[in-house]
């Protein structure tokens, strides 16, 4: 008789009614895989996106991207990892589960220091985040403009920046102000001006170097390349189509011949060492068992989270 776990798919397109938890057969991990019982899981805007009507989803979806975890057994070929091992995985297929099965590649070490449930929120934001501020080429000359900075990637972005020794003008709303002077930024408040509120900043601040955009307003790309000389250090993480009319580089997933594939790769270690040390922060602010995955998604897609919410299983 098969191994059986629980696990949330989207039964239909539609919104976060149609998701149901189901039992699922747990199969074992083939060559090169690590099968992991899950502990947490992140939840992502891809998720309620991936069965959204006009989404092109096909029911039934499983969902989760990202998993903080126990290793349960591993596949022939499997060097690296152990039943036994904590372990963070990102990305997965269907990670809202009690278990989950992925390539050994994209799993790495939870270290003592980062608890399980930020853990599952570190990685999907984190990865993308490195990768903006490494293709930008951020570094202590320069001054950086993060648009979205109360999202997961903006904060993230936010705080690697800072870490790098740049200064960084970070637009949010008026909620969001006060965490982002902690992480070391200046926050403005977007809207209609936010130009003009950035230029009076850069008298004290110095000139804007650097942009990086993760909320895919016309206003926010019109801000970034009337202030950054150098268009190649303007990214957008949103608005990929506007990207090459504008000639400013387009990141993630959807954006062609992404050249970030090694630093992706290479990020998952270097976030989970920062996060563990307490160098950069996973600010959770909601967390829900598997069986009220829905209410999670009703949340998320509200856009006023403040953090990052996270699906528990134990």
């Amino acid at each position: 008789m098969a191994d059986m776990g629980r696990a949330v798919v989207a039964t239909a397109l539609g919104g976060p009614e149609v998701l149901r938890l189901v039992e699922a057969e747990v199969t074992p991990p083939g060559p090169g895989e690590v099968q992991v019982r899950v502990h947490a899981a992140g939840v992502n805007p891809w998720d309620w996106k991936s069965y959204a009507p006009g989404s092109g989803g096909r029911p039934p979806v499983r969902l989760g991207l990202e998993v903080a975890g126990v290793v349960q057994a591993v596949g022939t070929g499997v060097r690296w990892y152990s039943p036994g091992d904590e372990v963070v995985a990102w990305p997965v297929t269907g990670g809202y589960a009690d278990v989950v099965t992925a390539p050994q590649r994209v799993v790495v070490r939870r270290p003592d220091g980062l608890d399980v449930v930020r853990a599952a929120g570190l990685l999907a934001a984190g990865v993308t985040a490195v990768h903006a501020v490494d293709a930008t080429g951020v570094d202590d000359e320069d001054v950086v403009l993060v648009h979205g900075a109360s999202g997961g990637v903006g904060r993230m972005v936010v705080q690697l920046a800072v870490l790098r020794g740049a200064r960084v003008i970070a637009t949010a709303s008026p909620a969001s102000h006060d965490c982002l002077r902690r992480f070391g930024a200046e926050p403005v408040t977007y809207g209609p001006g936010l130009l003009d509120r950035v230029r009076d900043l850069e008298p004290a601040l110095g000139r804007v170097t650097v942009a990086i955009d993760a909320v895919g307003t016309r206003e926010s790309l019109d801000t970034s390349v009337a202030l950054v000389r150098d268009r190649r250090r303007v990214a957008t993480l949103v608005a990929l189509e506007r990207a090459a009319g504008l000639g400013v580089l387009a990141l993630g997933h959807g954006a062609g011949a992404d050249p970030g594939h090694d630093v992706r790769e290479a990020a998952r270690s270097q976030l989970t060492t920062l996060a563990a040390d307490g160098s950069v922060e996973v600010l959770v602010t909601g967390t829900y068992p598997l069986e009220q995955a829905a209410a999670a998604h009703v949340r998320s897609r509200d856009g006023h989270t403040g953090g990052k919410l996270v699906l528990v299983t134990r």
